[in-house]
Order: structure tokens, then sequence, then C-alpha cells
């Protein structure tokens, strides 16, 4: 009987207490297989950040749902994506994580070159190989949007609705389709880039994120800033909320000190606040009113996942020279203790005490949705 069969069967109990996945949805490589094909192949993927390819040429390769895809800078501006594999006989085109191509993409065995769009242009003797289609034998393209500055992918034949997944996980979670628009992502620049190297299955990392029942235990610089976290209230309590700053707090920093000024977009009903957004399956968005913190998550095996963190600030702080450290450290220690709590959750997933799973309590009632969503999926 499979992992998936056995959550399945698990009855729901009579009290308010929610049941989590069993342990071993964290822990079997078949199950993170079907994760792979049933969600990061066929759901958008927030894959890299569009400011990171700036110039015709620019690439970046991204593991998604196990497949290498490289994201390219067309001459002509546009971002396409391909899976990096050669037509010919299979090899990686570019093995480097980001770089440049010049003026074309060619294959270091033998020689197949391509032009940034993906078609096949040239190579050895092709010009004598009557059977070699140039445009049946291009690259083979993967679906790609931009928004909120990011790079999105998907790997599916027919992607979902960018508008019905992404976007609507972004407008449901704020109350409005218009709000994420006041911080003006996509013009913020880049401050600061961490990756997390985490010894930890994803799901525990997003289950982690999603609740603050955990906050007043290992957060204290957090719950400083954020007092009703102490409380245990969800990062997401419901909808359109937005935890705010403490009396005594002037911005979203370390010690509480001032941060920047207050983003242009930024009313009263939206200012001292912090909101968290989980967009499904590996991206985390903070809002605060200076700056925005974006997380992608890639997930390489059952128990590894890659967290690259940004912290983004108008162009015009950035520019400035002025010390980001404070600002930054807030949440990279909150990083730090979330990571390496998820790293304490994952040995035990494998212990007999967690086979049948373990269990949610009211407040983390967001788990609850998540953990529906990731059985629904993986289930076909």
């Amino acid at each position: 009987m499979s992992s998936v069969e056995v959550r399945d069967q698990q009855p729901e109990p009579a009290s308010s207490l929610i049941p989590t996945l069993p342990g071993s949805h964290y822990t079997d490589p078949t199950v993170f297989s079907l994760e792979q094909s049933r969600i990061f192949r066929r759901n958008w993927f927030a894959a890299a950040r569009g400011a990171d390819l700036p110039t015709p040429g620019s690439f970046r390769n991204v593991e998604v749902g196990g497949e290498a895809v490289l994201i390219v800078r067309g001459r002509d501006g546009r971002l396409r994506a391909f899976l990096n594999v050669c037509r010919h006989r299979g090899a990686r085109l570019c093995v480097a994580e980001s770089g440049t191509v010049g003026r074309s993409i060619q294959c270091p065995y033998h020689a197949w070159t391509y032009h940034l769009d993906g078609s096949l242009f040239a190579a050895p003797n092709l010009n004598s190989m009557k059977d070699v289609n140039r445009d049946e034998y291009g690259l083979i393209k993967v679906a790609l949007r931009e928004w909120l500055g990011t790079v999105w992918v998907s790997l599916a034949d027919e992607p979902p609705s960018f508008a019905d997944t992404v976007q609507a996980a972004v407008s449901t979670r704020l109350g409005g389709s218009d709000v994420i628009d006041r911080w003006g992502i996509g013009e913020l620049a880049l401050g600061k880039r961490i990756t997390y190297d985490v010894r930890a299955n994803w799901k525990l990392i997003v289950e982690n994120f999603m609740e603050c029942y955990h906050c007043a235990t290992i957060h204290p610089e957090l719950t400083d800033v954020l007092p009703e976290f102490a409380d245990g209230y969800a990062a997401q309590y419901y909808v359109g909320h937005g935890a705010e700053f403490g009396a005594e707090v002037a911005g979203f920093t370390v010690d509480g000190s001032a941060g920047f000024t207050t983003l242009a977009g930024i009313g009263e009903n939206h200012d001292r606040r912090y909101y968290a957004i989980t967009i499904n399956p590996q991206a985390f968005i903070n809002l605060v009113p200076d700056h925005v913190i974006f997380h992608r998550m890639y997930p390489l095996a059952v128990d590894r996942t890659i967290v690259e963190c940004d912290w983004l600030f108008t162009q015009e702080v950035v520019d400035s020279g002025r010390d980001l450290s404070h600002s930054v450290e807030l949440f990279h220690r909150v990083n730090q203790q979330d990571f390496d709590a998820c790293e304490r959750c994952q040995p035990s997933m494998s212990s007999r005490a967690y086979a049948g799973g373990g269990v949610l309590v009211p407040s983390e009632h967001h788990i609850g949705e998540f953990r529906d969503w990731v059985v629904a999926a993986i289930s076909g």
C-alpha cells in the first residue's frame, strides 16, 4: 500500500484538532517523485528574479520538478525558458547557475547551436543532413510569465490559469486584486540575497511559514517587533490581516529602529504592518512598509531544499549605499530560526512515533488547507 493510500484512509478526529500528513510524506522518495511530477511540473514555479537577467544573452539555470530549465533573455529583450537539453544527444547546454552566452547557445558536446529564441540554426555538417529539420529540432519551450519582478515558469503542456492560481493566491490573501501593486515590487531593487541550504523536506518549510504558533518560542526579535505574534496567531490570520508593529517600534528592523522611507504606494491602512503571503507550491512574499522579502524554494531531494531569499528596496535606497543590515538581519534571523526548527523535525519524520503524523491546533488551520491541496495534487 502506498504512502498516499495510507494518508487517505486515516479518519478525521472528532475534535478541533486536524491531522497532519503522515511522516512518510516527508521521507519517502516515491512521494517526493509524485510531488515533482504532479505539483512542481504542473503548477507555476517562481524560478528567478527578472533583474538577474539584465541583458541579451543573460541566462539562469534552475531545477524545476527534476528538470533543468534554462531562462534566457533574447536579443529582442524578451525572457524565454527552455529545457536545458540539446536536441541532438541530450547534453546539458549550460552547466553554470547563471552567466551570459552571447549571441547564441552552443552545445559544448557537438556544437549544435541555437538562437536565443531556441531555434536551431547551425551544427557541423547540418546542410548535408537533410533529415534534420531546423524547425523540428529547436529547444523545447517552457511556459513563462513575468509578474512582481519575478520569472514564473510552468512545465505543464497546458499550464493552469496564472490569474486563477498565482495572482489569486495574492489577491485572496490581501483582500483585493490590486492591493499588491501598492508595494511596486517589480520596480524594487535587490538589496541583499541569501541562499540557504536546508536539510528538510519542502513541506516542512511551507508549513512553518504558514503559522506563528511557534513564534513566541523561537522568534524573540520578531515578536518584539510584532507583539501579536507572541499570542500564536497565524501569520496569515484572516483575509487582509497584517500584523501591527509594536507601539514603541519604529521600523521592521532587528532592534525595532527606524528603517527607510515608506514606499510611495503604501497608505495608512498598510503602514506599520507586516503581511505574509504563501503562493503554492514554493514562493513566500513578506510585505513591510519600506521593503519586501521574497523567498523562492527549490526542492532538490526529499530531505533537502534550497531557499533563495531576496530583500528588495527602492533603487534609491540601494544606490545610496545606506546600511541595510538592520533590516536584513531581522528576517535573516527568522529564517535561520525557522530552518533550524525544520531540520530538527526532519529526522523525526521517519520515527514510528510520527508514522501516523501529528496534529494541528486550531490556529494552524492554514496548514490543514495546504495538506489537503498537496494530497489532492499527488493523488492525481
